[in-house]
């Protein structure tokens, strides 16, 4: 049995060599070490622990009774990228659907609460492509400490995707309060623009400033993941406080102008 999962592992395309099987004390038990023919890092070593764990060893093992498990450091790292791939976009949904129910209440308005959501996404994806760029295709590679191309690790678009979302609503209620009470006060959509444009820019610039200056001192360590999640936080916070927050925020909702405010009566 244990000769046959062997000649199945050995034929799959992608495996190097087989070791024979080590079997423990009682028999109950076997080893056989799997080596692959690509790097660790390579996405071809990814799509052979996919191909032994969906294909290979289920057909292998087919009526013989014995249950096969791919264990090891890139079996284990594989088997947690897909976790990550299946839950990230839950995450993503959970956490924007909840933030703008909280902005609808808090500025009594849908345009508002949908705005806010797709900016930060839109300040979250560019900081994901920076970072593929950087790590994956290697621009500028060195200049940020990074010896070669290398994936993005695993966890690190979720811890990216939660601390940067947190930042971009931090901007977002700074701007939109200031904007909320002089639309109150005036009632004109473009002068409470201005004016929440004008009383909260320097404020979310200067705590931009500091925070892109403190994450873009995590590359200065030795780290990789550690290099990448400063990276990351430090693209975001300068596209967020400048371009996304100062720049098409205000011009957006002075394009939508009264439509910023539209809460249907029912929720109302």
């Amino acid at each position: 049995s244990t000769a046959q999962l062997a000649a199945a592992l050995r034929a799959a395309p992608g495996v190097a060599a087989v070791t024979p099987a080590v079997t423990s004390a009682d028999g109950k038990a076997a080893m056989l070490i799997a080596y692959p023919a690509t790097g660790e890092q390579d996405p071809a070593t990814n799509t052979l622990v996919n191909t032994l764990n969906d294909s290979v060893l289920p057909r292998a093992t087919a009526g013989t009774g014995i249950r096969a498990y791919l264990t090891g450091p890139n079996a284990g790292n594989v088997a947690f990228a897909n976790v990550i791939g299946q839950r990230l976009p839950w995450l993503v949904a959970v956490v924007v659907l909840v933030s703008m129910v909280l902005l609808m209440v808090v500025f009594r308005s849908v345009t508002v609460a949908v705005k806010a959501a797709v900016m930060n996404l839109l300040s979250i994806s560019a900081a994901y492509g920076v970072l593929v760029m950087v790590t994956q295709h290697g621009w500028l590679h060195q200049l940020f400490g990074f010896p070669e191309r290398m994936p993005v690790t695993t966890w690190v678009p979720v811890f990216l995707f939660v601390i940067l979302f947190g930042l971009s609503m931090d901007y977002e209620v700074f701007l939109l309060s200031r904007i909320r009470e002089a639309y109150d006060a005036t009632g004109d959509n473009t002068t409470s623009v201005a004016t929440g444009l004008a009383s909260s820019a320097r404020v979310i610039s200067a705590a931009a400033a500091i925070m892109v200056a403190v994450f873009l001192s995590f590359v200065l360590g030795a780290n990789v993941s550690v290099k990448q999640i400063g990276l990351g936080l430090a693209v975001a916070v300068l596209i967020d406080a400048t371009l996304v927050r100062l720049v098409l925020v205000p011009a957006v909702m002075e394009l939508l102008g009264k439509a910023n405010w539209w809460l249907p009566r029912p929720l109302a």
